[in-house]
């Protein structure tokens, strides 16, 4: 049980621990060692000692005594701090943007420091979201060290082998070391500039919540949830921002169905087979006029089409009331903002509902050359889906083998056993 209350804190209090050690020794690497180590004398002290009362304050005292000593041990690595501290303090101190709700937005000249920040997870995904690291590298630090997915999750939503994401994270870390890019909230003029990375960040987050990389649970609600209440911190720091409504409004469109989308004992269900009913339909409403907000005053952005396609999925009756047409229109203005392989995918799938399975599946076919696809389960299932609404069985069956062989989840895993005809016993 010590265990079990071990790692449910972990997953709630890591970002916050990490974050305000960071900010108290600004050394990323330090703040993830002592993190490390305290996780590791709660896992050996919680058995005999019981739970603390706030098991989260506890893993934070233990931490700084870690690093604390760690400092008094190893003076070059005390001196090197003290180094970065003098750099931050040389740093023009930055104005922190208006989080009253009243619209002023960024450079409002109300001289906040940086604690007004409403959560130290954001001053770090902003940090960490620093030009000079490349685009790639800082979403993959961010993701692995401040939202606390593990390096497999980050690969996952990068496409890219664990190895390869692994090498990247080091990067990053390395960069702010020898850059000397100080742990503090940028500046108003460099914030707008820093919110797709930050995007980008939150968005990740959630994609991990909503369909886990591996696992005994199909969904993740608790990362689902912290992206959603980031994303609406996101949206009070920029209220101008029209893309940070688009993100918001997708997550709440898309989480509105999370009852739906797993059955009794946790298995998928399509979106076909979903009870509309089970859908918050608060959540929706409110999703709806962010989509308003998001489309509206100039070109879209990438968040603000995809959250308007997921209104109109929930906007239907069922699969076969859903405007077909209009969503492949959408995927038309999406693949020319952000191309990506998995929009064409999604595009595809999108096709076969309004032309028919073979259209669909030309398509996809078209894109088996796309490397990216290679690690990416959901094209192999929609392959399979398609060839077997085509009556094409032994070619669906070759698919749903290769998408098995990806796919990191239980419940997804039993259901493609499944749809093979091959279940193990008491499934």
């Amino acid at each position: 049980m010590a265990a079990e209350a071990v790692e449910a804190v972990f997953r709630e209090e890591r970002g916050l621990l990490l974050a305000s050690l960071v900010r108290r020794f600004g050394d990323l690497d330090l703040a993830e060692e002592v993190t490390s180590e305290a996780i590791e004398a709660a896992l050996r002290h919680w058995p005999a000692e019981g739970v603390p009362a706030r098991p989260g304050a506890w893993l934070l005292t233990t931490a700084r005594r870690r690093a604390v000593d760690r400092l008094r041990r190893d003076r070059a690595y005390a001196a090197r701090l003290a180094v970065l501290a003098a750099d931050a303090e040389r740093a023009e101190p930055a104005p922190a943007p208006d989080v009253s709700g009243s619209g002023q937005g960024f450079g409002s000249g109300s001289g906040f420091g940086s604690d007004e920040l409403p959560d130290e997870r954001l001053q770090l995904f902003f940090t960490c979201a620093h030009p000079a690291l490349a685009a790639e590298d800082r979403t993959a630090l961010t993701l692995r060290c401040l939202a606390g997915l593990t390096t497999p999750e980050v690969a996952r939503a990068f496409l890219v082998p664990t190895a390869t994401m692994a090498q990247r994270i080091v990067r990053a870390k390395k960069k702010i070391r020898e850059a000397r890019i100080p742990f503090r909230v940028p500046g108003p003029d460099e914030l707008p500039g820093r919110l797709p990375g930050v995007l980008q960040v939150v968005y990740s987050v959630f994609t991990e919540g909503y369909a886990a990389s591996s696992g005994p649970r199909l969904q993740r609600l608790d990362l689902a949830e912290e992206a959603i209440r980031l994303a609406r911190i996101l949206r009070r720091l920029l209220p101008a921002e029209r893309e940070s409504a688009g993100l918001l409004a997708l997550l709440l469109l898309v989480h509105a169905r999370r009852d739906a989308r797993t059955g009794p004992e946790g298995e998928p269900v399509l979106l076909e087979d979903q009870d509309r009913g089970r859908w918050d339909r608060p959540m929706i409403e409110e999703g709806r006029a962010l989509v308003v907000r998001a489309l509206t005053g100039g070109p879209a952005g990438p968040y603000g089409v995809q959250a308007a396609i997921a209104a109109l999925h929930d906007e239907a009756t069922d699969v076969a009331a859903t405007d077909w047409p209009q969503i492949v229109a959408l995927y038309d203005v999406l693949r020319t903002l952000t191309p990506s392989p998995v929009v064409e995918v999604n595009r595809a799938v999108a096709v076969a509902m309004r032309d028919g399975p073979g259209a669909g599946l030309a398509l996809l076919d078209a894109l088996a050359g796309e490397p990216r696809l290679r690690a990416y389960p959901p094209y192999a299932v929609a392959r399979g889906d398609l060839l077997g609404r085509l009556g094409r069985d032994g070619e669906a069956a070759a698919a749903y083998r290769e998408a098995l062989e990806l796919t990191g989840t239980e419940p997804e895993r039993a259901a493609l056993r499944r749809k093979l005809g091959d279940r193990k016993p008491g499934e």
